[in-house]
């Protein structure tokens, strides 16, 4: 149930997330969330799309130096503890989070999380077992 992001090395220039999100745009796919995290040389844009395979065609295509890799999704509901108890569920059961990014649904009822971790069966099969509802990537292109 895991969801495929794409990971793109950027160069820390100007311009670089232009070409980047032109081919995207071009491609007529479109950018549900994103992650930027970056040093003084480059950087890693972590992106959900609607549809991988003709973004990551796109990117292909424009030069960019992309990787797909798969992620898992929550929706937590959007008050506060919400995401402390995901957390500390994945702690608990020695789960480690590599990374993680989140935005907030047009709805405002449910704030959706993306979280890298190394074990994604595990983490949904425990997430799901304690009641966090798991987020497909058929939920993400319908945002």
């Amino acid at each position: 149930m895991a969801i495929k992001q794409l990971s793109i090395f950027v160069e820390n220039r100007e311009g670089t997330l232009v070409t980047v999100t032109d081919a995207i745009a071009k491609s007529g796919v479109d950018i549900r969330a994103m992650s930027v995290a970056d040093t003084n040389d480059f950087g890693i844009f972590r992106l959900i799309v609607t549809d991988v395979d003709k973004a990551k065609q796109a990117l292909d295509e424009a030069g960019a130096f992309v990787s797909v890799t798969e992620v898992v999704g929550v929706a937590v509901k959007d008050e506060p503890g919400a995401l402390a108890k995901v957390v500390k569920l994945l702690a608990d059961h020695n789960i480690n989070i590599e990374y993680m990014y989140a935005f907030i649904t047009v709805s405002k009822q449910y704030a959706y999380v993306v979280l890298r971790v190394a074990d994604n069966a595990e983490a949904e099969k425990i997430l799901a077992e304690n009641g966090i509802s798991l987020v497909t990537e058929e939920d993400m292109a319908k945002l």
